[in-house]
């Protein structure tokens, strides 16, 4: 077991798989002189040469369309979009190309694209950089939608979405990106896409989340069983699209109370689909109404006043307390 932080769980998932097959490419604006705005492909242009890790013009769509293009080609292209706020102007050649391709021709084109994409706020970061809106990705049919929370699982479902043969979204949380360490196995290690985790155990109450939003969670969770008694399950999603249903639904039917939280806009974000889902499958099982503590329906404000966007542990603790109430 090796020590890593998120940042460096990315890298060398991106420096095994580039080991292991020549036929992957990294591309991005200032991922290869520079090793990117957050250093995330650092010393991959030394090891593998300008032909494999590529600096592109400021130029979203043409980065995607690229990848389009070498996928078609039999290469397994990977991006960075540097900011989620910059990655809409390659919307439309993920939503009209990538995500249909492999449906268009019948499977006969596999597109094994994936779009690198650092998100969310926290980090004193402007306009366009703190954005959290990955249900414009997990919307889309043919798009698979990752957001990882912690090294391990970030490198694990690195290597899986490398190696799938669809086009893979991948939500980076870059508060996250040097937030803590965890121990990563040195052998290889895959988790499959569309699967999530239990990542804390209890009776009372179902907390589900992502990103790093989960952090906050978790920390409410502890609070909860020291201060009040009351042991909460935390379902950390790791993926939007395919979404694990099966597990926060099994989850809500033996607690009978469940909270939602995540830092995207409240209206439409990802709770809706879920609470959507638990209604259709646990209702009967539910003791109270489930809540939700998001991001408001905003621009996500400038660094000054970003943590009163962001669900605070205070604000998590508020709604799992009335959610026990009820």
């Amino acid at each position: 077991m090796t020590e890593l932080n998120m940042a460096e769980a990315i890298n060398r998932a991106l420096t095994e798989e580039m080991e292991r097959d020549d036929d992957i490419i990294v591309l991005g604006q200032d991922i290869g002189v520079d090793g990117g705005v957050f250093r995330i492909t650092d010393g991959l242009l030394d090891k593998y040469g300008e032909r494999r890790v590529i600096d592109t013009p400021v130029a979203e769509s043409g980065i995607v369309g690229l990848c389009i293009g070498m996928a078609a080609g039999g290469l397994s292209p990977v991006c960075e979009m540097q900011f989620s706020g910059f990655a809409y102007m390659g919307l439309h050649q993920l939503e009209m190309h990538a995500s249909r391709f492999r449906w268009r021709t019948r499977g006969r084109y596999p597109m094994p694209i994936t779009v690198r994409v650092p998100f969310g706020a926290g980090v004193h970061a402007l306009e366009h950089h703190s954005d959290s809106k990955e249900v414009f990705y997990a919307h889309i049919p043919g798009l698979k939608m990752v957001v990882p929370s912690g090294p391990r699982n970030t490198r694990a479902l690195m290597l899986s979405a490398i190696r799938d043969p669809d086009p893979v979204v991948f939500f980076e949380p870059k508060a996250t990106y040097r937030a803590f360490r965890e121990e990563v196995p040195d052998e290889e290690e895959t988790l499959p896409l569309g699967t999530s985790r239990t990542a804390r155990e209890g009776d009372d109450l179902t907390m589900i989340s992502y990103g790093a939003m989960l952090h906050r969670v978790l920390e409410a969770a502890e609070t909860l069983s020291a201060d009040d008694g009351v042991e909460a399950e935390v379902i950390d999603l790791l993926s939007l699209s395919p979404l694990d249903h099966e597990r926060f639904a099994e989850s809500a039917r033996r607690t009978g109370r469940v909270l939602v939280v995540h830092e995207a806009h409240r209206s439409y974000g990802p709770a809706g689909e879920i609470i959507a889902r638990l209604n259709e499958e646990s209702f009967w099982y539910l003791e109270a109404p489930i809540r939700r503590v998001t991001g408001f329906d905003t621009h996500v404000p400038y660094f000054a006043r970003e943590q009163a966007y962001l669900p605070s542990v205070d604000g998590i603790l508020d709604a799992a307390r009335a959610t026990l109430d009820d």
